[in-house]
């Protein structure tokens, strides 16, 4: 009887991230290396795994644009509203780009925007992680919400945030 909806978001990423390279998500991680490698001119970077994983990402702006659109546009209760596969009211709807790449075409396209020239080394020795982690967004794109934040502009934006911090604030420089 509790009057809720849900939304279940894929892997998040933007501005304010955790960059601490111990801890933090995949795409903060790979960000910060990339950029402490081409400023410090290393001659390589260190990924986990083999690469092979599949991935799909989001903007933190894309997830609050999702939540705004739903509260204005979703009752479940509602006959138009989505259903699952036998015609229940659903109270949660999956969040995401729909998009997906592997964790070596992320690393290489992280090495391409911050234009580090280095080589990439895959330690497979560490692990991958589950291999595919991809949503189907079809029922909130039915509702008329689909992200508009772009992987290469939402990562722009990330290595701007990322380069600040590490010129300006002494706790991300490790």
């Amino acid at each position: 009887g509790f009057d809720a909806i849900s939304l279940m978001p894929t892997n998040l990423y933007g501005p304010g991230d955790n960059y601490d390279l111990e801890n933090s998500h995949v795409l903060a991680a790979l960000i910060k290396k990339f950029i402490i490698a081409k400023k410090e001119n290393a001659p390589s970077v260190n990924c986990w795994g083999n690469g092979s994983p599949l991935r799909e990402f989001l903007h933190v702006n894309d997830l609050a644009e999702a939540c705004i659109h739903v509260l204005e546009k979703w009752d479940p209760d509602k006959k138009e509203s989505p259903k699952d596969k036998n015609g229940n009211n659903l109270y949660y709807l999956n969040v995401g780009s729909g998009e997906e790449l592997s964790i070596k075409e992320l690393a290489q396209y992280i090495a391409d925007l911050t234009n580090y020239k280095g080589k990439i080394v895959w330690d497979e020795k560490m692990p991958n992680g589950t291999h595919r982690k991809n949503l189907d967004i079809s029922r909130i794109k039915e509702m008329g919400w689909s992200p508009k934040i772009s992987l290469e502009s939402g990562i722009k934006k990330v290595i701007a945030d990322i380069e600040y911090k590490l010129n300006n604030l002494k706790e991300y420089k490790k």
